[in-house]
């Protein structure tokens, strides 16, 4: 099956109330807490080393029994950037994309970091509206 590199929009970066086991690389963390600068309209969003998805997306990769993820949590909030420059977006509710699969998985992290993604995923990313991230070809099985 053919795998993908994704490398999603970033509309962010972590803030303050994040907690990262930063002795291993890539750093792990157990809080997560988005700060959005801007947004693109994308469902996927990353501050490294995490990644979060709407709400909506998240239910159609459980719906469609996508493995090498679960969902958590995540305290998103908007920095001055966000109030100045978009202000008419209403964002809507997002959660922790936790990758926890291999590459045998619809979701895997490659060993830097980055979001390796099956075809049924990626199509289920772009259906749901992915424009603004990076994709590349990674690795067949």
């Amino acid at each position: 099956m053919k795998r993908y590199l994704v490398e999603p929009e970033v509309a962010g970066h972590l803030g303050s109330e994040t907690e990262l086991d930063r002795s291993v690389h890539p750093p792990t963390a157990h809080c997560l807490h988005y700060v959005m600068d801007g947004w693109l309209g994308d469902p996927l969003l990353e501050s490294f080393p995490c990644f979060v998805l709407t709400a909506d997306c998240a239910e159609k990769l459980r719906k469609a029994e996508l493995t090498g993820v679960h969902f958590a949590e995540v305290k998103i909030s908007v920095s001055e950037q966000f109030e100045e420059t978009c202000p008419n977006i209403i964002l809507p509710k997002f959660k922790w994309m936790r990758i926890v699969g291999d590459i045998s998985d619809d979701f895997a992290l490659a060993g830097d970091g980055r979001l390796i993604v099956s075809g049924r995923g990626l199509d289920l990313l772009q259906d749901s509206g992915m424009a603004n991230a990076e994709v590349s070809d990674t690795v067949t099985e």
